[in-house]
């Protein structure tokens, strides 16, 4: 494994670094994505890969720290034209294809792997994110030994009449005008109920999450729909997945105290409804008072995240020690669900000839 001295330190400050991954240009110009990378003090075999969701960016350390203790290395990738990515010749957060992420994916966990050494991966997702990690393991094929989902975005978030619909308008529209916005209502009071200057309690540079979002484009719901769709069709892993989501959503009008105990981002019950597509083996947990990001929640609520994460990590994943034996849980050993490792074939290879005919 490289040294931490030869990655850039991150604006988080150490021991947080980050490196640059070139991707090739598109419409705009220049687009890169961003690795960011936290180290145990001794070497590990495992490491976590995260995601984060729209409008957002990897800030968040108490989950960094929770798998750290672990023992497992922490990684964060923020995608192009999100957070670190993000240039001044950018639409933030565009795209008009969720495929058009999985060469960052496909990269960071190539480093991840083969060029550091983890042979043990878990990869994590948030909200869109949690979206786009499904559908990428399920197109490439990556070995993974787990998926952690934090309130992953399965469904549009409204009325039938939008999700049905509006939902072909919305493809029409994308199609021919990409980037049109798409008008809609921005409290605030999601990211007023994270940052420290406001509601909360954490850190984040509210240029790179701003506390009225960024704008919603044609384009870009029209991949993310299409992503629900394929969701919603089924897809065919076979690791272990957990899916986090608080117990209720909020829909306040004005600040209320729903506000930081509840998601007032999307709907529990939809995603309730289709976390059984993503795998088949999901374990599915709803926890009181959490916000729709479940890791930074008020204290005793985000101890109640963790907890359910080590109950499902010492349940469900096999992990490997430092001398290559396989660690079992508190109740007994356990066999890997996942095959000898492969790497990902490169983006835009078809569907079929990238998932092959054996076993993931």
């Amino acid at each position: 494994m490289g040294r931490s001295e030869e990655w850039p330190v991150d604006v988080l400050g150490r021991p947080y670094y980050a490196e640059t991954i070139d991707l090739p240009p598109d419409d705009e110009g220049e687009v890169v994505a961003t690795l960011v990378r936290r180290r145990g003090r001794s070497r590990s075999r495992k490491a976590v890969l995260h995601v984060h969701g729209f409008a957002d960016y990897f800030f968040q350390t108490v989950a960094a720290d929770h798998w750290l203790s672990r023992g497992y290395d922490f990684y964060a990738l923020d995608l192009r034209k999100y957070g670190r990515s993000l240039r001044p010749h950018q639409t933030p957060n565009f795209t008009t294809d969720l495929t058009s992420y999985y060469a960052e994916l496909g990269e960071a966990y190539r480093r991840v792997t083969e060029r550091d050494g983890h042979d043990h991966v878990v990869m994590s997702g948030h909200s869109t994110g949690g979206l786009v990690v499904p559908l990428w393991l399920h197109d490439e094929a990556a070995p993974v030994d787990g998926v952690v989902l934090n309130s992953p975005w399965l469904d549009l978030h409204g009325s039938l009449l939008l999700r049905t619909a509006g939902t072909k308008a919305i493809d029409q529209i994308g199609a021919r005008r990409p980037y049109l916005t798409i008008p809609r209502e921005v409290n605030g009071f999601y990211a007023r109920s994270l940052h420290r200057d406001h509601d909360g309690e954490w850190p984040f540079d509210l240029e790179w999450k701003p506390l009225e979002s960024w704008p919603v484009y044609a384009g870009w719901l029209r991949a993310v729909r299409r992503g629900h769709a394929r969701v919603h069709r089924g897809l065919d892993l076979d690791v272990p997945v957990l899916v986090l989501t608080s117990d209720t959503s909020g829909h306040p009008r004005e600040w209320d105290e729903t506000c930081s105990s509840s998601d007032i981002v999307l709907d529990v019950q939809q995603i309730r409804k289709w976390a059984h597509k993503l795998s088949r083996h999901v374990t599915l947990v709803s926890v009181p008072g959490a916000l729709h990001d479940v890791t930074l929640s008020r204290d005793e609520v985000r101890t109640r995240v963790f907890d359910e994460m080590d109950r499902w990590r010492t349940s469900h994943l096999a992990t490997p020690d430092d001398t290559g034996h396989a660690n079992g849980s508190a109740d007994g050993p356990r066999t890997s669900r996942r095959p000898a490792r492969a790497a990902p074939a490169a983006a835009g290879t078809p569907a079929a000839s990238r998932r092959g005919t054996g076993s993931r």
